[in-house]
């Protein structure tokens, strides 16, 4: 395994810039700007290579960009109904950064802090310490994100966190998948399948009911490989794809068990032939379809990216579950360790 690291100036300190590239020449590069994936280099049906990951060549647009592209969010990565949050019965109010919402642990979350970078053979460690007080959460953090890049080509990301405090904690990693080249426009002929007979439908403002719907007869329904775009992403009528300008809910993984690795999701670009499968320990899936994209920092072939030019798998904790009891606890009591896994497994056929 190769690795090289470029270092930028950024406002906030310098942001090393991490390349793994294995033996057959596929490549990962990571940025220390939100722990984030730059970009994911791997081949085609035929051997020809190419980036499947939307991201940006400067480290300082990696800042406050609004797609959170490749970065880890947090401290609670999704959306706080009305930024309301009480732990040990003490109530804190955070940041409205997202309609009259929290979003993504708040306007100065992880992802736009530079973490610490260890790099090592096949392997990448970043290291976050969030200070008690941070957008108003409780207990001081300490937080890793661990890459590992492998000759067969999967991305292992290991999310560890541990506090002084009783808190709440929801990571995940905020990629966005375009399998035929990030620069080649729209994915709704993708085809995606989910390890989900349920979704959390929301209010209009993207905020869980905290029913657990079936997909069942509806356009949420991935439950066999079919094209993303099938349903009319992005103009359909059906009323939780209008609430979100497209597919940006949260999937229920069926047969979900603490720790227990399962797949998650499958997406294919029939064209080139590759492949993703995404396994995690989480208990939900955000499908993500980049519906608002359009307008970020210009991107690695010189162009911003559009609305839909790329989808997001983001492997969590459901969304507001600080006020959803019948959901997986997102509380985190002190001194314990949150552990979780997210695997993007890469093949071509």
């Amino acid at each position: 395994m190769k690795s090289s690291i470029e270092t930028q100036t950024t406002a906030k300190g310098p942001a090393a810039f991490v390349t793994l590239t294995n033996a057959s020449g596929a490549s990962v590069t990571l940025c220390s700007v939100g722990a984030a994936i730059v970009s994911v280099v791997v081949p085609d049906r035929d051997g020809n290579l190419a980036d499947v990951v939307i991201g940006y060549p400067e480290a300082k647009s990696y800042f406050y960009d609004g797609p959170c592209a490749g970065k880890v969010p947090g401290r609670f990565a999704n959306r706080i109904a009305k930024g309301d949050l009480v732990v040990d019965g003490k109530k804190y109010q955070l940041a409205i950064n997202n309609g009259p919402n929290a979003l993504h642990g708040g306007p100065e979350g992880f992802q736009n802090q530079i973490w610490e970078t260890k790099a090592e053979d096949g392997k990448v460690t970043f290291t976050y310490r969030a200070k008690d007080g941070e957008e108003n959460y409780p207990g001081n953090m300490v937080v890793t994100a661990t890459y590992t890049w492998s000759d067969d080509n999967v991305l292992s990301l290991d999310l560890n966190a541990v506090s002084d405090a009783d808190t709440v904690v929801n990571l995940t990693n905020h990629a966005y998948f375009n399998l035929a080249g990030e620069s080649s426009g729209c994915v709704n002929d993708h085809l995606l399948k989910l390890n989900a007979s349920r979704f959390l439908p929301t209010d209009e403002t993207l905020i869980p009911t905290g029913e657990k719907a079936p997909v069942a007869g509806t356009p949420m329904d991935f439950t066999e490989l079919r094209p993303i775009g099938r349903d009319g992403n992005g103009k359909s009528d059906f009323q939780p794809l209008v609430f979100g300008k497209g597919y940006d809910h949260c999937f229920v993984l069926d047969s979900y068990e603490p720790g227990k690795v399962q797949e998650a999701a499958v997406l294919v670009d029939a064209k080139s032939g590759r492949k993703l499968e995404v396994l995690t320990n989480q208990p939900g899936v955000q499908v993500y379809t980049g519906n608002w994209l359009a307008g970020c920092p210009k991107g690695k072939s010189g162009r911003s990216y559009e609305d839909y030019d790329a989808v997001a798998l983001e492997c969590q904790g459901f969304p507001d579950s600080v006020h959803n009891a019948d959901f997986p606890s997102p509380y985190l009591k002190a001194g314990e360790e949150y552990h979780r896994v997210i695997i993007f497994k890469f093949t071509a056929e």
